[in-house]
């Protein structure tokens, strides 16, 4: 009983050695199979599309990149809106 004990481990020494080495084949590429924030491209944001927006969950929480694109772009909005309607810089 203990030579099969024995066999095991060679051949599981034997599995990790060819993996190790690169003869066991590559990894599947990976691709990004998160969903997106979705938002409106064709218009400005309103107040109804930030209270609906789901970020998705990343290991330790959200996607930073996420969050910064739509603050850039929310800081972008109202820039624009503040630039056309002639307000000054409330800071």
């Amino acid at each position: 009983m203990m030579w099969l004990f024995a066999v095991l481990i060679v051949l599981a020494m034997g599995g990790v050695a060819v993996v190790a080495s690169g003869r066991g084949g590559s990894m599947a590429p990976a691709y990004d199979d998160r969903p997106d924030v979705l938002l409106p491209d064709d218009r400005p944001l309103v107040a109804q599309d930030l209270r609906t927006v789901r970020f998705p969950l990343a290991v330790r929480g959200y996607r930073m990149s996420d969050v910064d694109a739509l603050l850039a772009r929310l800081a972008t909005e109202l820039e624009d809106d503040e630039r056309s309607s002639g307000d000054p810089d409330p800071a």
